[in-house]
């Protein structure tokens, strides 16, 4: 894993599949830039202020989230993306450690089908499932219409700031 260390919380990147490097060269970088950036959107909405953090994000296959989708989440199939938030405590770690806030997985062969079916860039794609997930482990959710009406529009900001279009603009495929 590299960490990286800047005005948000450290985000560490694992990269067991090597499809996402040969396909996105700046796939770390650019999960980075993207959990950033909404980790310091979600601070301005209110949630995350002021603790120092930290992130994991895997860039996995379709066999390994199918296998953390199944044993965790009772589906035996691959998904685009899980996370796995650790929203335990409010207050800073002991010892002034980071706040866990969790993992990020994305599935290589889910994403990469999705967004050729889409249209859309997987750089693109790939951009949004890691504001999703990063979203989800800051508490931010989609059961109901009004927290799927503030996470969207959150996601809408945040990507736009990373130069991606609207994915639940007329046209585009939801999530």
């Amino acid at each position: 894993m590299t960490p990286t260390t800047t005005d948000g919380p450290e985000i560490d990147v694992a990269a067991p599949c090597p499809s996402w490097i040969e396909a996105l060269p700046d796939a770390e970088a650019r999960g980075r830039a993207a959990a950033l950036a909404a980790f310091a959107a979600a601070r301005a909405a209110g949630r995350g202020a002021g603790l120092p953090a930290e992130a994991s994000l895997v860039l996995a296959d379709d066999a390994l989230v199918q296998g953390l989708n199944r044993d965790y989440r009772g589906m035996d199939k691959p998904t685009n993306v899980l996370t796995f938030a650790n929203l335990d405590g409010d207050g800073p770690a002991p010892g002034g450690a980071p706040v866990l806030l969790g993992d990020i997985v994305l599935a290589y062969e889910t994403t990469a089908a999705e967004a050729a079916a889409q249209g859309k860039p997987l750089a693109d794609h790939f951009s949004h499932l890691v504001v999703h997930g990063m979203l989800h482990l800051l508490g931010f959710d989609h059961t109901s219409a009004a927290q799927a009406e503030e996470m969207e529009g959150l996601e809408i900001r945040v990507l736009k700031g990373l130069g991606v279009a609207d994915p639940y603009a007329e046209g585009a495929e939801g999530q």
